[in-house]
């Protein structure tokens, strides 16, 4: 567990990716457009995967080949990392794909931004998020699984997380991204003291994915800092939850007063962006200087309208060995859940 940082030890860091709204309120900035030349190329790289295998965990980069398209996504992952921290493409023709072939496009995509990562202890690669019958109150649920119910800000357990939207659902959902560097910064020069708070170790809810015979929580700081680097990892929700286990760690006063005074400026409107999903949209966040949620939305079964989005968790080469923090090098993910490699 890390130790908490005193006010002098810590500083405002990469300047370059903080944004507010207002710097980020024309959605053309954040958006790529796909052209018909690069949908064309999408479906022959799809073609060459289909000939090597009906098997999409069987697809590597080199399956799904991307001569031109590669450039565009190589920038997009340098904005990622080192720029705004989010970026959405647009066009992917879903409905005439279908859902299982759109699915190995948005596959092949990933990989030439990160290596695919389990995003559960079942080992899920390309998991979904649509309403899988959890209830809110539910401990072991987690939001890809629940239905409705808008999603506080909150980080993923990877560098990057994608979403491609294959139905919006009837109405609402819309995703929602806060600048958590700009929000460190600002809590870093209002109060110094309570930023250092949060580079301590914090409980959080393993929510019963735990390894065989361990705690049902563990530790991790919400900032992080390798040379002039910020790794934010920061699931309020979680951490609260992890107060539900006896033997968990309470929570101090100084770092519930720390949490809630980042929490205040992470849910300030002024450092988020909203955008709403249509098919065939794909949305990539930088897990360590983003946060991301959603409001909440309306499904309609009856005529078929479940919101219903696919999700990647990808470790991106951008960022070397030496660029991380020993807690955040590529190790697959969470070990004990890397172990099996399956689709949702």
């Amino acid at each position: 567990m890390s130790d908490v940082l005193t006010a002098e030890q810590v500083t405002p860091l990469e300047r370059h990716g903080e944004w507010r709204a207002a710097d980020v309120a024309n959605p053309q900035e954040w958006t790529y457009q796909l052209s018909a030349a690069e949908i064309s190329e999408l479906e022959g790289a799809l073609a060459v995967a289909r000939g090597h295998s009906d098997e999409l965990l069987d697809i590597n980069k080199q399956h799904f080949p991307l001569d031109g398209f590669a450039g565009v996504l190589a920038g997009i992952a340098e904005e990622l990392i080192n720029g705004r921290g989010f970026q959405r493409i647009s066009g992917l023709p879903v409905e005439r794909l279908g859902p299982e072939d759109a699915s190995w496009i948005y596959w092949g995509i990933g990989l030439h931004l990160g290596v695919p990562w389990a995003q559960n202890h079942k080992g899920h690669l390309l998991g979904d998020v649509k309403d899988q019958g959890k209830a809110l109150d539910d401990p072991t649920a987690r939001g890809n699984e629940i239905g409705g119910a808008g999603l506080g800000f909150h980080s993923d357990g990877s560098d990057l997380v994608g979403l491609m939207c294959l139905d919006p659902g009837v109405a609402g959902g819309e995703s929602l991204i806060s600048n958590a560097l700009l929000c460190h910064n600002l809590l870093v020069e209002s109060d110094p003291e309570l930023a250092g708070v949060l580079y301590g170790g914090l409980p959080y809810d393993y929510r019963g994915e735990q390894p065989d015979g361990e705690k049902p929580y563990y530790h991790i700081p919400a900032f992080s800092r390798k040379g002039d680097r910020l790794f934010v990892r920061y699931i309020p929700q979680f951490i609260l939850a992890s107060q539900r286990h006896e033997d968990a760690p309470r929570l101090t006063d100084a770092q519930r007063s720390a949490m809630k005074a980042y929490s205040a400026l992470v849910e300030n409107p002024d450092h988020w962006v909203q955008m709403r999903f249509e098919p065939g949209d794909i949305q990539f966040v930088n897990n360590y200087h983003v946060l991301h949620g959603r409001k909440p939305y309306t499904d309609d079964t009856g005529v078929g309208r479940v919101r219903w989005l696919k999700r990647l968790w990808l470790a991106t080469e951008v960022l070397s060995a030496d660029d991380r923090p020993e807690r955040f090098q590529a190790r697959g993910a969470i070990s004990h859940w890397a172990k099996n490699r399956t689709t949702a």
